[in-house]
């Protein structure tokens, strides 16, 4: 763990740090009260050092919050869901935002997930700004890296927010099959994108949306929203970090502690 590093060597290992930044999330316990959980740790494991709450907070935002996935219990076709939520990013109540009209603060993140072991695949968090479709090829291209070629992606499974040509040109260009809702009035002939073109015909040509949704299996896309429902459920709705980029990193945290657990019922 120290391996490289520059003046005084770390005293705690990482997997320690990784357990105590699980608590933090999980628990939505401050650094502060984290410094007493560790004392009393240290009461029933007598070489352990209690950890003071500013070397927690240094050695948890030195950690690597890329996205952790495990391959292996990827199937051989993977079915991937995509979607947004909203994250607030402020504690206020809703009489003081009433009150003094005070604007509700939000971030946005982009998930794409496999709908067979509910890992999260891909993430970006941005502004409420950024629209869904910008954020599908950069979250399409992390899903291919953790795939990889063991586990190809087989579809891709999105809403009307997503029905865009260069979407299915871009998967299209990666052989992956498209299992985005088309709008009802969509052109049947190529408009920019061929392929497009070709799903809008597919669908009108089966006739009813419940059959289009079973051979697609778009059925499987709400499980996205599931996820965004048990992060939220499980590590609560807002987040505590202040800046930009705390807040970019406990979102990550959470969800790759959410992938943790994914992987240890799977």
């Amino acid at each position: 763990m120290n391996a490289g590093k520059r003046g005084r060597p770390f005293q705690y290992p990482e997997p320690f740090i990784v357990w105590m930044a699980c608590i933090h999330v999980f628990l939505q316990l401050p650094y502060r009260q984290m410094e007493g959980f560790a004392r009393k740790l240290a009461g029933f494991i007598p070489p352990l050092k209690a950890a003071d709450y500013t070397t927690l907070f240094r050695r948890i935002n030195l950690l690597d919050l890329s996205l952790k996935v495990t391959p292996e219990l990827l199937a051989e076709d993977v079915i991937i869901a995509v979607d947004s939520t909203g994250i607030k990013v402020t504690n206020r109540g809703e009489w003081m935002r009433e009150q003094w009209k005070v604007r509700r603060g939000w971030i946005k993140v982009h998930a794409m997930i496999d709908v067979e072991t509910n890992q999260f695949l891909g993430l970006e968090i941005t502004d409420e700004t950024v629209q869904d479709d910008r954020m599908f090829v950069p979250l399409l291209d992390q899903v291919l890296r953790h795939c990889g070629e063991e586990h190809p992606v087989h579809r891709v499974l999105a809403d009307g927010a997503y029905d865009r040509n260069e979407l299915f040109n871009a998967l299209e260009q990666r052989k992956i099959l498209a299992g985005i809702k088309t709008r009802t009035d969509a052109a049947t002939h190529s408009t920019g994108s061929p392929y497009r073109a070709e799903c809008v015909r597919d669908r009108i040509r089966l006739g009813r949306y419940r059959l289009w949704a079973w051979i697609t299996t778009y059925g499987m896309r709400w499980k996205i929203e599931g996820n965004f429902s048990s992060i939220k459920r499980i590590f609560g709705e807002g987040v505590r970090a202040t800046s930009r980029e705390g807040m970019s990193r406990e979102i990550r945290m959470k969800v790759n502690a959410y992938n943790m657990l994914m992987a240890t019922v799977a």
